[in-house]
């Protein structure tokens, strides 16, 4: 749980930005790409990560712009892509600008249960690097070459002049 503004504003746009290396990779194409006919496809996560943003942040008392979230998946990676960098954005700047450390500690409605902000704060990027994590996997079934986040990728290895990791 973040208990100072100054820790997830740090932490942020690191958790962002791994977020926008995989939506940056994909393609129009691969928007449709699932595990299986019963799986999200990755369009799907893309566009729930990204609409996620405002629905968390305007229960915690932000206003973000969340007209989209009911809106169907886009047809564009690009569409997605710009609104995801767009709300990340504005989370970022609204924490920054308009929280106190006390406003963390604060509780708000979460899914019928209350949630300390910085608790929803911690857990909007934990659903973010899950989300990844699935999108990561359906990338390398459409044949999208996966970018690393937290280390790198298999196709990445070659640039530090080793074989990819077993």
């Amino acid at each position: 749980m973040f208990r100072r503004v100054e820790d997830f504003v740090s932490q942020w746009p690191v958790e962002s930005e791994g977020t926008l290396k995989i939506l940056r990779a994909l393609t129009d194409a691969s928007l449709q790409q699932r595990v299986g006919p019963e799986g999200r496809s990755m369009g799907r996560l893309a566009w729930h990560v990204t609409q996620s943003i405002p629905e968390m942040a305007n229960r915690m008392g932000l206003v973000l712009d969340a007209a989209g979230v009911e809106a169907p998946v886009p047809a564009s990676a690009a569409e997605i892509l710009a609104a995801y960098e767009s709300l990340s954005g504005a989370l970022l700047e609204q924490v920054r600008g308009g929280w106190s450390d006390e406003k963390l500690a604060e509780t708000s409605d979460m899914y019928g249960e209350q949630w300390a902000n910085g608790l929803s704060l911690e857990i909007l990027i934990r659903h973010q690097t899950h989300h990844r994590g699935q999108m990561t996997v359906l990338m390398r079934q459409a044949g999208l070459t996966v970018p690393g986040v937290y280390g790198p990728a298999r196709e990445e290895w070659a640039v530090y002049g080793m074989p990819a990791m077993e």
